[in-house]
């Protein structure tokens, strides 16, 4: 993992490799946005570079101390993370007790915290007391989703390196390239924030199955023949797909919204691109008003999922309210 490895966050780079060839490196570092952005990996990113003998501004991945890292045995890097559902003190005290002895390469040591917010208070003072009085050089590297939940005299110490979600042109480009199907991304990219969650769910046998049957839903809804809800209890409710209904409503609202793209002439934006010829032969079946509602419609009954309302009578409701708009 280099720099030129990242997927995006340019600004993020150029500050880090700016500060590597001016031997400027702050001793605290705050990587804050959304998950699946790529703070992890910058952070390994950037310590491959501290640690690395041969570049000046990347890790070249092939001398010694890169491999180190590579193979998570680099004396000199520590990552910690959440022991349940939070940090602890005693994680941090550990993390002092290793870092008490200096390096035995020009390098300073460098440890990375995910998940940062969850620090408990105590821990979060015992960092702050750590980042205030380093006994050695040490590059600390914090990541968090939502920054501003750190204490504010830990964020007033650490260098503040924001992340965007990448674009989901940018994803569906890389997840192509690594071999998932083109339709498939092209939902996982407006369901998933970042590169990890869209491959989480693009791995997920269900969610090709559960795709099918909200297209074979959507069509028979336009139909208004009631079969829809038929297929919906044979189809969902007697099987697995009924344990992620939340997906369904997200992907009945892509679907409407494709209706609208349609109407518009913005053909490149479609979602459902294997569906492109029957969406441009139905999308008139509705006024873009009503395709709006039922993208409403459709928020509406997973928010209700969401308070635990029988998930069978959101999807029926659903619908119930797509086979019922009738053309304008």
């Amino acid at each position: 993992m280099s720099f030129n490895d990242i997927l995006g966050q340019e600004a993020a780079k150029q500050l880090l490799q700016s500060a590597l060839r001016r031997q400027a490196v702050s001793h605290a570092y705050l990587f804050s946005g959304p998950k699946g952005a790529g703070q992890t990996d910058m952070a390994v990113a950037f310590a491959k570079a501290l640690f690395c003998t041969e570049l000046e501004d990347d890790a070249c991945g092939q001398c010694l101390e890169c491999r180190k890292v590579e193979h998570g045995n680099h004396p000199d890097l520590t990552m910690i993370g959440p022991d349940g559902a939070s940090i602890k003190i005693d994680q941090i005290r550990e993390l002092q007790r290793l870092f008490s002895y200096r390096s035995e390469h020009r390098n300073p040591k460098v440890y990375i915290i995910e998940q940062a917010e969850k620090m408990t208070t105590q821990a979060a003072n015992s960092l702050l007391k750590f980042l205030e009085e380093p006994q050695v050089p040490v590059v600390a590297i914090l990541i968090a989703e939502n920054g501003q939940a750190l204490l504010p005299t830990i964020q007033s110490r650490v260098q503040k390196v924001p992340f965007r979600a990448l674009p989901p042109q940018m994803m569906e480009q890389m997840l192509v390239g690594e071999g998932y199907p083109h339709a498939l991304v092209r939902c996982a990219v407006q369901l998933a924030s970042g590169l990890e969650g869209c491959r989480k769910i693009l791995n997920e046998n269900w969610f090709a199955e559960i795709r099918n049957v909200v297209l074979q839903l959507g069509k028979e809804s336009l139909n208004r023949s009631g079969s829809a809800i038929i297929t919906a209890s044979q189809k969902v409710f007697k099987t697995e797909l009924s344990e992620h209904l939340d997906m369904m409503f997200s992907l009945f609202h892509l679907w409407c919204k494709d209706m609208i793209h349609v109407q518009y002439g913005r053909k490149e934006s479609l979602v459902f691109i294997d569906q492109a010829e029957y969406i441009s032969g139905h999308a008139s079946a509705r006024s873009t008003a009503q395709w709006v509602s039922c993208m409403d419609l459709a928020a509406e009954c997973q928010k209700k999922l969401r308070y635990n309302v029988n998930g069978q009578l959101c999807l029926e409701q659903l619908l119930i309210g797509l086979g019922g708009n009738t053309p304008a």
